[in-house]
């Protein structure tokens, strides 16, 4: 759980680096060069909280480095989802919540079997 909490907080952070200069005020008529660099100023603590996660995620045996990228990946959708529609004001589509349910099938997939096997997964 600690892993996919620290997942969760870097992903927040990720988000607002990559996408909240789309909406934030202050950045109006902002060199792209200074928002670059509050963008990398923002995702430095994303790192801070990434880093451990994998780390502990992947070191304690609890999740593969596949299933940590798969986990990722519907961790910073569903904070993007989050995002979209509280600071960008962008609904959900249909064809945005089909592929977010398919996404959230290739988590189980990942995480439901354990890799390998008595043939060590050959």
């Amino acid at each position: 759980m600690k892993t996919i909490l620290l997942l969760l907080c870097s992903n927040i952070f990720m988000t607002i680096a990559w996408y909240g200069q789309l909406k934030f005020k202050f950045l109006e008529g902002k060199s792209l060069l200074t928002i670059i660099l509050f963008s990398w100023a923002v995702a430095f603590f994303e790192y801070c909280l990434m880093v451990p996660a994998n780390r502990g995620g992947y070191l304690s045996g609890e999740f593969t480095g596949y299933q940590l990228k798969i986990i990722q990946e519907c961790v910073t959708l569903a904070v993007f989802v989050v995002f979209a529609w509280v600071v960008l004001r962008e609904k959900l589509a249909w064809n945005y919540a089909v592929s977010f349910a398919l996404i959230l099938a290739a988590v189980w997939f990942a995480t439901a079997f354990k890799p390998g096997g008595p043939s060590g997964g050959h």
